[in-house]
């Protein structure tokens, strides 16, 4: 820009008459239509906005707050502080996020009943139903976990936390669940997988002392990868949906904050989790749903006419590699956002090692149920699944000593007899 003014500037200073000059006239034309142009651009992104604040949340957002409407005070802080009472000095205190969730749940009942101080965080998001959530939060509660309705972008929430309680651990479960409903709302997948996960992150580098941290990964991470069995050291750079794409995002994120902030992480790739107190948006789930309301269900193939298989793992099996993490995992290095050293930093396959078929799934539940389900089988849709899973979990079983023990028919026999008895008690499901 420097050159061009250089260019038309007068050699002596006054001489210029700028009516006379065709580039003046140019330039004043452009400025009007400039002028317009940000009116009109006003006047749009005013519209934008108009429509953004009438239009109704997503179905994955958590009810808005005012700031104090669901924390804060001493009472709440002696609730905070109750909970997260250990029973010996060398037990554990552990923040679980995510802790009406299905793993959430499981996981933080196992540590409250081994002595370890436990306290809950979720914003009850309506993903799938806030009821069975709620009912999840009902059970924590009679074991004495108190879970905070809170989420984790909300920094002050979290500092409020840190504050309180000195957590030796952070169990991080809560995140964005679901490969297809990306599609849908691939921004609830940025804000809380990745956004939530490096605000999580952020209030453990500058705790004092800081906590180490084990979260939930997944084997979505493997993508397109053909390798079988999935190694830890196999690549992951393939994502086949937006929900993988995060999970790898956080293995990067989390790398990054070991290394510069001394940051103590583990990270859990789980195989398909099922069992009691499960997701509705898992087909074991839906399935089992459907087959008793006499409901026709889908069951999908690979493009080629082959098998769709999952490494179903059971939820017991994975708390035990959960909590095999936690108490295997070394001290965060830094202080108060500074790192003073190396610190660990690990990455698990979770899974059973036994790949069942899909159509084998149907076939159990069918037994279990004893209903004969309508099945229609379709081609598998590109919106993000993967023919097959299967777990290596050699590393595992020497590091964490994870021994999965329970077979998909064990493992469904047990989630049926919850499904039935829970529902018969819910006739509006």
């Amino acid at each position: 820009m420097s050159q061009v003014n250089e260019h038309h500037a007068p050699s002596t200073p006054g001489k210029l008459k700028p009516e006379k000059s065709p580039y003046i006239h140019h330039r004043l034309r452009i400025h009007s239509s400039l002028s317009k142009l940000t009116l009109w651009s006003s006047f749009f992104l005013a519209f934008i906005l108009f429509l953004f604040i009438l239009s109704p949340p997503s179905p994955s957002a958590s009810p808005r707050r005012a700031l104090g409407d669901s924390w804060g005070g001493s009472h709440w802080e002696k609730r905070v502080a109750k909970s997260a009472r250990r029973s010996t000095s060398s037990s554990l205190t552990v923040l679980v996020t995510g802790a009406a969730g299905f793993v959430g749940t499981h996981v933080s009942l196992a540590l409250k009943r081994r002595g370890d101080g436990v306290l809950g965080l979720d914003n009850f998001n309506r993903y799938y139903d806030p009821n069975l959530k709620r009912a999840r939060q009902r059970l924590l509660d009679r074991a004495g976990v108190f879970i905070v309705d809170g989420d984790i972008n909300d920094a002050v929430l979290l500092r409020k936390l840190f504050d309180v309680v000195p957590f030796t651990h952070v169990m991080h479960l809560a995140a964005q669940a679901g490969v297809r409903y990306a599609m849908q709302n691939p921004g609830s997948y940025v804000h809380s997988n990745i956004a939530g996960f490096v605000n999580l992150l952020e209030a453990c580098k500058n705790a004092n002392p800081q906590p180490s941290v084990v979260w939930a990964s997944s084997s979505s991470v493997y993508g397109l990868n053909s390798k079988v069995p999935f190694s830890e050291k196999d690549r992951t750079d393939q994502p086949a949906s937006l929900y993988a794409a995060t999970k790898k995002a956080g293995e990067e994120i989390a790398h990054s904050y070991n290394h510069i902030y001394g940051l103590s992480i583990t990270g859990l790739r789980f195989f398909t989790v099922y069992g009691p107190w499960g997701r509705p948006d898992m087909a074991y789930f839906f399935f089992t749903k459907d087959i008793l309301k006499g409901k026709q269900i889908t069951i999908f193939e690979s493009p080629d006419g082959g098998t769709v298989a999952r490494d179903f793992t059971y939820i017991d099996d994975i708390v035990k590699g959960c909590l095999g993490a936690l108490d295997t995992a070394k001290k965060s290095t830094g202080s108060g956002g500074k790192k003073k050293g190396p610190a660990q930093l690990r990455i698990f396959n979770l899974g059973n090692t036994s790949p069942v078929p899909v159509s084998e799934l149907v076939a159990i539940l069918e037994k279990l149920l004893k209903v004969k389900a309508k099945k229609k089988v379709l081609p598998m849709p590109t919106n993000g699944d993967v023919k097959f899973t299967h777990a290596n979990i050699s590393l595992a079983y020497r590091d964490l000593g994870y021994r999965p023990t329970t077979d998909l028919e064990t493992g469904l026999r047990k989630f049926v007899k919850w499904y039935l008895e829970f529902y018969s008690k819910k006739s509006s499901w």
